[in-house]
């Protein structure tokens, strides 16, 4: 393309708002106003009009944490252990997460459904 801007980026600006990460994430802004909520550190700079100012390597850990909710399962609490213990710097190289997901995560998300049926009873 000739301005330099990529599909997949959005572009090459430095930053984005709240629309446009939702655009190029495909995730909804309630969505990531959410996550704001419950993953601490993903918290964007705002502008003077308080809007929020995401940055590429916040959109790149948007991604992240949609990959680990959406497609390798993980509770919010799972994804948020998982990054935990990568660092949010391994977690975003390359490849980092490419393995099969954590199957502990996913007996603990079990587990924890089959305790609350049980409490039911």
């Amino acid at each position: 393309m000739a301005s330099g801007k990529t599909e997949e980026t959005g572009g090459d600006k430095r930053y984005y708002r709240i629309g446009e990460v939702a655009k190029i994430t495909d995730v909804k802004p309630y969505v990531l106003r959410y996550w704001e909520s419950e993953f601490r550190w993903m918290a964007p700079q705002k502008s003077k009009s308080k809007q929020r100012l995401y940055r590429r390597r916040d959109i790149d850990m948007i991604l992240l944490i949609k990959k680990l909710l959406y497609e390798q399962r993980y509770t919010i609490a799972g994804a948020r252990k998982k990054l935990r213990d990568l660092g949010t710097g391994r977690a975003l190289d390359e490849g980092a997460l490419s393995v099969e997901p954590d199957h502990r995560a996913r007996f603990q998300k079990i587990r924890e459904e089959l305790e609350q049926i049980r409490a039911m009873l």
